[in-house]
């Protein structure tokens, strides 16, 4: 069964409902935080509250600061600064880190800033006890863009290929998401190669799915947990070396394997009392369509397994930082260890 794509793009979307409307209404704040995890959602704000300020006039008027040490002085000396032949200067702020330390005096000016400079400031984490986040609150808007989850990133998608003309099952949708994971951005590009590779076809298949899209590496994890739990070493050591291969460091892997094990064991408690898939998603922060995948795989470990496995990547990490064992070889013998171990694991 084939599924159209769905019109409605923005609903249930409400700090993106409140600002488009700011937008619309041309009733737009002197002051906008944008933060939080999904980096795509915040930059596509940042340029769009940056043109409407603007209204048209000219992109002179648009003074970026970025990264941690910028000069507060500098940025107050400058939105005190006419406009040049225009209303308004648009001042653009990105992760100065001045949530954590050193935003003080900002949070003081932006009590009373130049009524003719507007500002927009994109973090990735703020701390909400700072002055500066608590003035931002009273005399601007803090919209927080955190990750999507499944039944919005669907929406999103399928918008996108509605206005491509394309037509997509419920299942390859789904397919595609697992194979991306819940980054805007990545879903984004991945979507576009897809397109790409489908210029002269109406439906988007499977097949086109597994051609062309790169899975994420915590798909790699996934497998090789996977493999793992099924007592298929040889497979396990085969993941790790293709992840390897595409360069990623051997204790970023770890870190995951430790995350994978951890996610399982906390998927595999609260089955056992009794919680159903959708509750389990939301409290262990996983997307609908994925927790049933960890359900599956959970119930294929037993508790102690998981624990003692969780244990071991802990002890993996430990013996690398103190030297005892190269990275490599580390992670290694932990997957040799799980591998061989896989029928022990129920």
């Amino acid at each position: 069964m084939l599924i159209c794509a769905y019109d409605g793009e923005r609903k249930g979307y409400s700090v993106m409902q409140r600002i488009t409307e700011d937008i619309k209404t041309g009733q737009l704040k002197q002051i906008y935080l944008l933060y939080g995890d999904e980096g795509y959602l915040v930059r596509q704000y940042r340029d769009r509250l940056s043109e409407a300020m603007l209204g048209g006039g000219d992109k002179m008027n648009v003074n970026c600061y970025e990264g941690k040490g910028v000069s507060v002085p500098e940025i107050i000396d400058m939105a005190e600064t006419l406009p040049f032949f225009a209303d308004r200067r648009v001042i653009i702020l990105e992760n100065t880190e001045l949530f954590k330390s050193g935003g003080e005096k900002l949070a003081e000016y932006l009590k009373s800033p130049a009524q003719s400079s507007s500002f927009i400031i994109s973090e990735r984490e703020v701390d909400k006890r700072s002055g500066l986040y608590k003035t931002i609150k009273k005399y601007g808007y803090a919209a927080e863009f955190g990750r999507q989850d499944a039944k919005t990133l669907q929406k999103w998608v399928l918008g996108i290929l509605k206005k491509e003309k394309k037509q997509i099952s419920a299942q390859t949708l789904s397919m595609f998401l697992e194979g991306c994971g819940d980054d805007m951005e990545n879903i984004r590009k991945e979507l576009e190669k897809l397109l790409c590779y489908t210029l002269d076809r109406e439906v988007v298949t499977e097949d086109d799915v597994k051609e062309i899209c790169v899975p994420q590496i915590q798909n790699h994890i996934f497998d090789m947990i996977e493999a793992i739990a099924a007592g298929n070493s040889e497979r396990a050591l085969r993941l790790y070396y293709d992840l390897l291969a595409l360069r990623e460091p051997p204790m970023r892997i770890l870190a995951l394997i430790g995350r994978q094990f951890n996610m399982l064991l906390q998927v595999k408690e609260l089955a056992e009392k009794g919680y159903p898939q959708a509750l389990i998603a939301e409290k262990v922060g996983l997307h609908g369509f994925v927790a049933g995948k960890y359900m599956k795989q959970a119930a294929g470990f037993k508790m102690p397994f998981l624990k003692q496995a969780l244990e071991d990547c802990v002890q993996a990490d430990y013996d690398i930082k103190s030297g005892r064992l190269a990275e490599r070889l580390s992670v290694e013998l932990l997957i040799v260890k799980y591998g061989s171990r896989g029928k022990e694991r129920t």
